[in-house]
């Protein structure tokens, strides 16, 4: 009786599961290849790369930007002054009082040159002055309507010309990152995607295992009260039901909980009820090593950051040479002004202007803080240039074995399927003996363990497969089944 009322409840609680998830939830059918692609379209992790490959591209923005002409109108519309001030004149400092406004516009058009590290610029001005003590004339304007210049530091550090130099290949470094990114999105949603579909084959195998373990309790009931077989057989298939019936009850709530994760992980809410088609085969593609290694020396995020490295190593020695010697600026402008009452008069009969200003700085004691500040910057770049060439050297290393493993493991793919189908006709052939009495229980229950391991093996097998095929992707940035590079509209990102 009690026998009884476990499997009428058991077969309860299996029955309001499947009801509650037809009639309140919308069910989903997913391919390996749909998960993936719903990864990349609306998971978390997928936007959170779109938006830091967008930072990365309007940094590159500002970049160019600083290279291009900068246009500025900058202008003071009020500036009074009711005060006593010191005024410098050729006779010596006097104490005025004034009493004045003064205001301004000036538009200015700079350009920087990074080959040299210096800039352009044109700049065009007007100033009004109103002294509101100076009866006669209380207005005043004074203008500069063309003024071309250049300034120019000498033996100074150029950071334009280094930005020049590392700024494209962070950039390029961007997009190789996303790229990877997004393939560790297509990872991490084939793990998922197997974690579900190991829960659900575990949920299949639980629910087999259940119903054949309540038979044969069943028959081995019937065998032992006509006495053919004995107490302790009889007990053993009892302890088979009772393991079976909280086997299921694991398996149900391992189902549900591994199904949350994918639902979670693609976005879903709990109103979907995921069912996985899990992959029968895999496609054929045989790797070759040289082809890996020659697109991952390509295209590989880790190539690009070795290189960004390397310059930025460069550049810090330059800096700290720069700013341990002399150094001079030199500035130099041309062009035209006047000075009149009426704003127009202030446009005539303009005057040359010229302007030169040069000026030095030289260390002459620093007590060899400027040579340690080179050797140290030397001593950073030797650093980087070793870690550098141990980095490329594991690099390949890692290309190797990752492509033996691909090569393998589609070996051990079709053993593993090979397995899962001769264990599965082994149970049933196994299972058949049993019920005409020719083997004893303990010859099933290995058989059924056997189907049960090569069962989940073979998903297993599937899961390697793909993991090792998409971190091949991700180290090429190349579509081996395809045949073609991997790539990304870059410009509708």
């Amino acid at each position: 009786m009690k026998n009884k009322l476990h499997t009428i409840a058991i077969s309860i609680i299996i029955t309001l599961t499947s009801v509650y998830h037809a009639i309140s939830q919308q069910k989903i059918e997913l391919t390996l290849e749909q998960t993936i692609q719903l990864a990349k379209e609306q998971s978390y992790d997928a936007l959170i790369a779109r938006h830091t490959y967008l930072g990365n591209y309007w940094e590159y923005r500002t970049h160019l930007a600083n290279l291009r002409p900068n246009v500025n109108l900058n202008s003071t519309l009020l500036n009074y002054r009711n005060s006593i001030e010191k005024v410098s004149t050729t006779e010596g400092d006097v104490f005025y009082y004034g009493n004045q406004n003064s205001s301004s516009v000036n538009l200015n058009v700079e350009q920087a040159i990074p080959f040299t590290g210096g800039s352009f610029f044109l700049q065009s001005d007007l100033e009004r002055l109103d002294d509101f003590l100076d009866v006669d004339s209380p207005i005043d304007y004074s203008s500069s309507p063309f003024r071309i210049g250049y300034s120019q530091p000498l033996f100074s550090f150029n950071s334009l010309k280094w930005e020049r130099k590392i700024e494209p290949v962070l950039f390029d470094e961007a997009k190789r990152s996303y790229i990877e990114t997004m393939e560790d999105v297509s990872i991490k949603a084939i793990n998922y995607f197997f974690e579900f579909a190991n829960s659900q084959i575990d949920l299949e195998i639980a629910k087999v295992n259940y119903s054949n373990n309540d038979t044969l309790f069943k028959i081995a009931q019937g065998r032992f009260n006509i006495g053919t077989i004995a107490k302790n057989d009889l007990l053993q298939f009892e302890l088979g039901f009772l393991t079976a019936q909280s086997e299921l009850k694991a398996a149900l709530l391992n189902y549900e909980s591994k199904q949350f994760q994918l639902q979670s992980f693609l976005g879903y809410n709990n109103s979907v009820n995921l069912e996985l088609i899990i992959p029968e085969n895999t496609p054929k593609a045989i790797i070759a090593y040289e082809q890996v290694l020659e697109l991952a020396q390509k295209n590989n995020v880790q190539i690009i950051s070795q290189q960004r490295r390397l310059l930025e190593s460069e550049r810090e020695v330059a800096r700290a040479k720069s700013e341990s010697r002399f150094q001079a600026d030199m500035y130099a402008s041309y062009g035209f002004t006047n000075q009149n009452p009426v704003l127009v008069n202030a446009y005539q009969d303009l005057d040359n202007s010229l302007m030169v200003n040069i000026g030095f700085t030289m260390p002459l004691i620093d007590w060899g803080k400027g040579k340690g500040t080179v050797q140290i910057a030397k001593s950073n770049q030797e650093v980087v240039q070793t870690a550098v060439r141990q980095n490329l050297v594991e690099f390949e290393q890692n290309i190797y074995l990752k492509v033996r493993e691909y090569n393998i493991q589609e070996d051990q793919f079709l053993i593993a399927a090979k397995s899962d189908t001769v264990a599965m006709s082994k149970y049933e052939v196994t299972k058949q003996r049993f019920l005409i009495g020719k083997i004893d229980v303990l010859q099933l229950n290995i058989a059924q363990t056997e189907k049960d391991s090569n069962r989940r093996g073979y998903i297993s097998a599937l899961r390697n497969y793909w993991l090792n095929y998409y971190t091949l992707r991700k180290l090429t940035h190349f579509d081996f089944i395809e045949n073609k590079a991997i790539e990304v509209d870059f410009d509708q990102l």
